[in-house]
């Protein structure tokens, strides 16, 4: 058994389905490794394709890439490198494994498959992995080491299977996508790992943006007492190298980097800037364009914009209707003047007049009500598909948690888009989090220092300008009492006595709930945005769109 060993973890950014380019990112910090003297280079779970695959994995053809590219990577260990320890998947006798493999000495020398998959929220994988029941730990240079893949590590079992056998140290790949307060919960769960096993744990994540879902990376490395030894960074690729003793009182890392973990609306505000960046970067879009009203919502998507993208990709187009004030005119133009971006003014006036002259006939003798105001939020979104088909950057919507929740959203109008920034934080978590960027800017974003958004938009009453003197709240209860209902409902799955236990009007609950239910089929097509509580309103909510079950 060596007395040191030196554990090179790398904590990157895949794209999902570029088997090559992620390879080739591993090779170069393969060789970094090699430079630095590392023993062994692990990498998060499932890297070589992406983490989740979903559907795509059961490809035939994308499984035989992996193959092909897995073997042509431990051929090249047998360089006198470092192995790797990589996270793939696996094709073995018909079956497909969320698989750990030890590239060494130019050929896989060892291999684990994932016992625990997950089948909640975003998670499908019983769909598309069998369960590996029979965990042995992988012998590497005389050493156990005891691989529990990501859930592996959320419940006891697997621990105590790799205990039992020999493991001498837990490593612990992650894909496990971030979440407000999920940081906490997974240092709670390997501190109590560690307690049941006595052996020290390293847990090396992903960091990027996969559609809906963001990672956070922040790997980190405890010793066998459950303290700190490690932390990598949050919302960036990193490298590490740990340096471990192992003798007869076990394995023992050595101190080294301690890097900050953002919190609160630092944390958020990065998941949003993270999830944007890598949703357009990845997907190749040029850009973004979105409508910008001199409401919060949409000052707050372009600040994230351009924080992501730099304010020339950014493209911001003031859409006034005659009901639009002065007001929201200089804000909207200030917010922009702010960040720097493009800002275009196109009044959507004569385009209002061309629809009530082509349905003046079929609407004979009907009184205006709301289609004439879902009319003005569908003629703004016709003008921003319209540069975006024309210009190629991609249509952000700037709707909220909260109306995405209850529909205060117009189909083909407000709700149009590629990818929606803030779909899911609730109103009163966009309030928060614009007023923490207008005091701080990350170290990582492109934007500008300084007040980006202006107090008055931060201090008046929410409107969507769609009739005069029209105001959020005439339609909804305020937002303080909706976002907490809509909380109890969605994340915490709330009765409504339960509810009613917080203070909260069983009418206003039951409206609430009814509309929640009601908008169901407009989320289905509302586009996809980054995922930053427990329960999005994507796969973490499946729910059926027609549903007359109403609690009495």
């Amino acid at each position: 058994m060596p007395e040191k060993l030196t554990l090179a973890l790398a904590q990157l950014n895949p794209t999902l389905g570029d088997i090559s380019g992620n390879l080739n990112k591993l090779r170069t910090i393969r060789k970094q490794a090699a430079a630095q003297g590392a023993n062994l280079l692990m990498t998060s779970e499932l890297y070589i394709c992406g983490y989740p695959p979903e559907d795509l994995i059961l490809k035939p053809s994308f499984q035989n890439a992996i193959h092909k590219a897995v073997e042509a990577l431990a051929r090249e260990t047998s360089d006198g490198g470092p192995a790797i320890l990589l996270g793939t998947p696996w094709r073995e006798e018909d079956k497909l494994y969320n698989a750990m493999l030890l590239l060494s000495e130019g050929r896989i020398a060892g291999k684990t498959y994932k016992r625990e998959l997950p089948n909640y929220g975003p998670f499908d994988e019983k769909r598309v992995f069998t369960s590996w029941q029979m965990p042995e730990p992988i012998s590497f240079r005389g050493l156990r080491l005891g691989v529990m893949i990501c859930e592996d590590m959320w419940i006891p079992t697997v621990t105590r299977i790799l205990k039992d056998r020999g493991a001498q140290m837990l490593l612990v790949p992650n894909g496990s996508p971030f979440e407000i307060g999920k940081m906490d919960s997974r240092r709670m769960l390997a501190e109590a790992r560690i307690k049941e096993s006595g052996l020290p744990l390293v847990y090396v994540h992903q960091v990027g943006g996969q559609d809906e879902l963001v990672f956070d990376g922040a790997s980190f490395v405890l010793d066998a007492e459950g303290k700190c030894a490690v932390q990598a960074a949050s919302w960036d690729e990193d490298f590490i190298l740990t340096h471990w003793t192992i003798g007869s009182e076990g394995c023992r890392p050595e101190a080294g980097v301690m890097k900050p973990i953002p919190q609160g609306e630092s944390a958020i505000y990065n998941a949003l800037v993270l999830g944007l960046r890598d949703y357009v970067n990845k997907n190749g879009f040029p850009g973004v364009i979105l409508g910008l009203s001199g409401g919060i919502d949409s000052a707050l998507v372009a600040a994230v914009a351009v924080d992501a993208l730099g304010a020339d990709r950014v493209w911001a187009v003031m859409m006034p209707s005659p009901y639009t004030s002065t007001e929201s005119l200089e804000d909207a133009e200030t917010v922009a003047r702010n960040l720097k971006c493009r800002f275009e003014t196109i009044p959507i006036t004569t385009v209002m007049a061309a629809f009530s002259q082509t349905l003046a006939t079929p609407f004979v003798g009907r009184v205006a009500d709301t289609t004439e105001e879902n009319l003005q939020s569908r003629c703004r979104g016709m003008i921003l598909m319209a540069l975006s088909n024309k210009f190629g950057p991609m249509v952000l919507s700037t709707g909220n948690k909260s109306e995405m929740s209850v529909g205060y959203t117009t189909l083909y109008g407000d709700l149009c888009g590629g990818f929606a920034v803030l779909k899911d934080l609730y109103k009163t978590q966009v309030y928060k989090v614009a007023k923490w960027r207008n005091k701080n800017k990350l170290v990582s974003v492109l934007g500008p220092e300084g007040i980006i958004i202006p107090e008055n938009i931060l201090t008046k009453a929410p409107t969507a300008e769609l009739k005069p003197d029209q105001k959020d709240q005439d339609n909804l209860p305020p937002y303080e009492v909706l976002d907490d209902i809509l909380e109890c409902l969605i994340e915490k799955d709330m009765g409504i006595q339960e509810i009613v236990g917080r203070n909260h009007d069983i009418a206003t609950i039951k409206r609430v709930w009814s509309m929640l239910d009601k908008a169901e089929y407009k989320r289905r097509q509302a586009p996809p945005g980054v995922k930053i509580t427990r329960r999005n309103l994507g796969k973490d909510r499946r729910y059926p769109i027609t549903n007359k079950y109403r609690e009495s």
